[in-house]
């Protein structure tokens, strides 16, 4: 049992080292393009929906409250995404050689947690410019991240494994991210919604998430679930059921199916 985790783990290492290298491999600016693609997105949007829609208004550093929720947002994405095709393109290998299937899609979870590493630096230095301090409340994105990461894994696993059968999956998928992007606060305050709106989208583990973040690097005036539900601790658990509904679902479901993958690929 320890060598095969061992095995597992070397595995691990391998694909997402090498898995980093091919995405950045022939361009100009190699890693840097795991900086500057969030940075043109969030340039854009801050002057489209900061400047003109005034869709964040009355938050203190507004620069960074759409950064985090951009960064936070797009990990999500680069996780699920990458996933949908991540067996099925490793199809000759599956044939070639007998391994832990699950390693292909935790290496691709794996090396989106490190562009995001490299994106919290970029997070860091518009705190700096906008004079945000950086307190001990921090800390809570600790576990915020943790949730994200088990939110995206399950999702990346349920998705790559139904993808190997139903090829309209990376389709529905690709649409159900552009109306999930609208759908959680990222571009907007969500007090501009009308309270039963915002009392229900908050409940998407994603939009508590981020918002949760925003609350705890950028401003207390960032409205949570807490604030939306005050009095009822309980409601929490909503969006945290859904992510762990996710991530056994997904793991399960990955699971049962992994062992055809390579007669079906």
């Amino acid at each position: 049992m320890k060598k095969r985790y061992s095995y597992s783990i070397i595995l691990l290492r391998e694909l997402v080292r090498t898995d980093f290298k091919l995405r950045y491999q022939s361009s100009v600016l190699g890693y840097m393009w795991s900086l500057l693609r969030p940075l043109m997105l969030f340039t854009i949007l801050y002057f489209i929906f900061v400047h003109f829609a005034g869709t964040i208004k009355g938050i203190h550093a507004p620069a960074v409250y759409l950064l985090l929720g951009i960064v936070l947002w797009n990990y999500f994405v680069e996780v699920t995404s990458g996933s949908v095709a991540a067996i099925v393109s490793k199809g000759d290998l599956l044939r070639k050689i007998n391994f832990p299937k699950y390693v292909v899609i935790v290496a691709g979870s794996f090396g989106a947690l490190i562009n995001l590493g490299l994106n919290a630096i970029v997070i860091g230095f518009f705190m700096f410019l906008n004079h945000v301090p950086l307190t001990a409340h921090a800390l809570l994105i600790i576990p915020l991240v943790a949730e994200l990461f088990i939110v995206a894994l399950g999702a990346a696993f349920l998705l790559s494994a139904l993808f190997v059968k139903f090829r309209d999956v990376s389709y529905i998928w690709e649409i159900a991210m552009q109306a999930g992007f609208y759908l959680t606060p990222i571009l907007y305050v969500i007090t501009i919604l009308p309270v039963k709106v915002s009392k229900i989208l908050i409940l998407n583990p994603l939009a508590q998430i981020i918002q949760d973040a925003r609350h705890a690097l950028v401003t207390t005036n960032t409205q949570t679930i807490a604030q939306l539900y005050p009095g009822k601790p309980w409601v929490w658990a909503v969006p945290v059921g859904i992510v762990l509904a996710i991530a056994v679902v997904g793991g399960l479901y990955f699971r049962k199916r992994s062992k055809s993958f390579a007669e079906e690929v």
